[in-house]
């Protein structure tokens, strides 16, 4: 894990960011009532631009199952359309014995998940990975330090969400690393396990980053907090959250969906196979030079160019998703054989020998017709497009051929 010391650049660079809003449901107990953690993440959000639109259900004491079994939690999931759904445990349960954990915390966490997907579609399942008591749980000697403590919760939370198909918030981790680094900063209250306000402070911190994944450097609101410390940990939280996304497991709510595509070619044909992937159910267009348009998961394409490019636009339930793919066909007919003579004579000009014109049309890269003019100039031809053609379609006596632009400029 690197910690990235955020310049003047980064905080410039806000500056360009849109305003984003989102509505986040959190579900836990008074790791997340003390110091109303959900309002403070509301707060630093505002602070820097954004809005986070806030419901909570924080009953001390809760585990999973307790979760699991209040219908509180199920009436406050149906009542907005949740961008997330964030999930925590009981303090220690997640890092008791392993078989424990599978019998009495993993099913009611996975219930919960899947019981939020099934409310909310289109709301990501975020769950709240929480830190190590100041000395640890002397009840098992797996877990009497901090470390101890702190790694197991970290494992499990991160079992937990690999198994709901959920991401993570790791307040744990940015925790350990404000422990091992800065030792003065105190993060508990008296008991040892509660957050301090300064703890609330490093868990908003996370949160806003991971929710919207951005940094918190330059937020101006501190509840109350040392100054110093309070920039401290908006630089702590940011880099381990945007250090690691894929790690805990967070995209963004405007990436739900993603797709890709691949192609593969039929030996000595032009044909081509193209295949969609993608990680939830989505209708797919494809969109090719020619400007044609072609729908579904796995298509057949024949074009006679050695390489283009081809879009596909993949549509979900809650998103869209766009993937531009470049094909090199070495089995396609190259442009430079046309049958009849022609030669660029200017960045936007081709002049054909002598041959007749029957039709020509130009296309840009997404197979939209462009602007197209042809002057007859005696014994050759010559034909005009706009700077954004990429593909003419030339048809003569002699016949056809489709010249790619770019390709001859180059």
């Amino acid at each position: 894990m690197r910690l990235y010391i955020l310049t003047v650049t980064l905080l410039f660079s806000r500056l360009l960011l849109a305003q984003d809003t989102l509505r986040a449901l959190f579900i836990g107990n008074s790791y997340m009532g003390v110091n109303n953690l959900p309002s403070m993440v509301s707060d630093l959000s505002t602070s820097l631009g954004d809005v986070l639109i806030i419901d909570s259900n924080t009953p001390g004491g809760q585990t999973f199952q307790n979760h699991a079994a209040n219908p509180i939690n199920y009436q406050k999931m149906a009542a907005q359309p949740w961008d997330y759904i964030i999930l925590q445990g009981q303090s220690q349960e997640p890092s008791f014995p392993f078989d424990q954990v599978n019998s009495q915390t993993l099913p009611y966490a996975v219930q919960l998940a899947d019981s939020a997907k099934a409310i909310q579609p289109c709301s990501q399942v975020n769950y709240f990975m929480t830190w190590g008591r100041q000395n640890g749980d002397p009840q098992w000697d797996s877990i009497n330090t901090f470390d101890k403590m702190n790694g197991r919760l970290r494992d499990a939370y991160l079992r937990i969400a690999d198994s709901a198909n959920a991401a993570v918030s790791p307040v744990g981790v940015a925790w350990k690393y404000v422990r091992d680094n800065y030792p003065v900063i105190n993060l508990y209250q008296q008991d040892g396990s509660h957050p301090s306000l300064t703890g609330s402070y490093l868990a908003a911190c996370v949160f806003y980053t991971s929710l919207f994944h951005k940094s918190s450097v330059g937020s101006a609101y501190n509840p109350g907090i040392d100054h110093a410390d309070a920039l401290l940990i908006q630089q702590i939280a940011s880099a381990i959250i945007l250090d690691s996304l894929s790690t805990w497991k967070l995209i963004h709510s405007d990436s739900t969906l993603q797709a890709n595509a691949s192609y593969s070619s039929i030996p000595g044909a032009s044909l081509l196979s193209f295949t969609a992937t993608v990680n939830e159910a989505a209708n797919f267009t494809w969109y090719f030079p020619d400007g044609s348009i072609e729908t579904g998961p796995i298509i057949g394409f024949e074009y006679n160019l050695s390489s283009y490019q081809v879009m596909l636009v993949a549509e979900g339930l809650c998103d869209t998703d766009t993937v531009l793919i470049a094909v090199n066909n070495a089995n396609a007919g190259l442009t430079a054989t046309a049958p009849f003579q022609w030669e660029m004579t200017g960045p936007n000009t081709i002049e054909i020998g002598e041959e007749k014109i029957i039709a020509a049309e130009a296309f840009d890269v997404l197979g939209r017709k462009c602007p197209l003019e042809i002057e007859n100039k005696g014994s050759t031809s010559l034909i005009s497009f706009s700077s954004n053609a990429s593909f003419i379609k030339i048809e003569t006596t002699n016949g056809t051929t489709i010249i790619r632009v770019p390709f001859f400029l180059n």
